[in-house]
């Protein structure tokens, strides 16, 4: 059986519990989910048994509605784990209760005819480009932190859970999510942002065109349209007319906030990582002035030269080499860091 509680208030009433196992899901991780009126959130502890007492390493995936297993043809139920299959997650497991939690209305396990060729999940296969209503509802900012924070609310109820230290990371869109979990919970004693946007979201859309017209890649007449189209379909996201009509908006007005002004506000210990060859990230390497104007000290920057979004090399043609990953060496030194 999962394991179900309810929650009400979404987050800060009080937890019932029925049974301590979890269902195990192809010998890598225990699921369960916890409930309220309204949504039901999935989450998995990737460890086989729940029989020594460890602390939290709860990993905020990126964008997209991709289940944490995926159904793939010739192969089976394959643990993508919000990106986690890329790290050494058995080592990491061994210190911590590794905690992902499931996409909104994204099902924790997908069906091969439901996963495009992106393993992002799509309700009707003969509609790869689009995903479901439902989903596109959920995807918020707001909603995510406090899907996570219901997840915490269960987890330190239980009697398998160290509460001397509670690590939040993300990646990409996870890096935003992890940054508000840490400002609404006192517990969080380690914050680590990978690939993250200081400024937001939709400002790396408007540096990458003037990037390309300094490189003579495209002209500055076509850049300035780039940029204004920006601001256009921005001022669209921050209608509340328009978001009503197309709620997809949503996600570009909540995840296109400046994060920087959080991380200044919190004191616990940050480690900041990115691959010099993104664009997303390039607005990092101001974050460390930031604090140094405030006199704070808690910041770890981590550069990684050449490394792209998703921390993968570059081809000659500058287009990411699958071959030449660097995920488990960077999450390894995270884990060192936060000895």
């Amino acid at each position: 059986m999962k394991k179900i509680i309810s929650i009400f208030a979404i987050i800060l009433a009080s937890v019932n519990c029925f049974g301590q196992k979890g269902e195990l899901i192809e010998h890598k991780a225990l699921s369960f989910y916890v409930s309220n009126e309204s949504d039901t959130i999935d989450f998995i502890i990737v460890d086989t048994m729940l029989n020594k007492k460890k602390p939290i390493f709860l990993w905020c995936q990126g964008s997209l509605p991709v289940p944490l297993f995926g159904e793939i043809e010739g192969y089976g139920n394959y643990f993508l784990g919000g990106g986690v299959s890329n790290f050494n997650y058995i080592e990491i497991s061994r210190q911590y209760h590794l905690v992902i939690i499931s996409m909104p209305k994204t099902p924790l396990l997908a069906k091969k005819e439901n996963l495009n060729n992106r393993l992002q999940y799509i309700p009707d296969p003969a509609q790869p480009g689009k995903f479901s209503d439902a989903y596109i509802e959920a995807n918020y900012l707001e909603n995510y932190v406090n899907r996570a924070l219901a997840v915490l609310a269960f987890l330190k109820q239980q009697n398998w859970v160290d509460h001397n230290r509670l690590v939040v990371a993300g990646h990409s869109q996870g890096t935003k999510v992890a940054t508000k979990i840490a400002t609404r919970d006192r517990d969080v004693t380690h914050l680590g942002l990978f690939a993250a946007n200081p400024f937001g979201r939709i400002d790396q859309y408007i540096r990458q065109a003037r990037l390309d017209a300094q490189l003579g890649r495209i002209s500055w007449e076509k850049a300035d349209s780039i940029i204004t189209g920006n601001y256009e379909f921005y001022k669209q996201a921050n209608n509340e007319d328009s978001v009503r009509v197309n709620p997809g908006l949503k996600a570009w007005k909540t995840f296109s906030e400046p994060i920087y002004d959080d991380w200044l506000n919190l004191d616990m210990p940050i480690y900041l990582a990115y691959g010099t060859a993104d664009i997303s990230s390039g607005l990092c390497d101001m974050v460390p002035l930031f604090f140094i104007e405030k006199g704070k000290e808690n910041l770890t920057l981590k550069r990684y030269i050449g490394l792209e979004h998703n921390f993968f090399e570059l081809t000659g043609n500058g287009h990411p080499d699958y071959e030449k990953g660097h995920w488990r060496e960077i999450m390894d030194e995270f884990i060192t860091w936060i000895k």
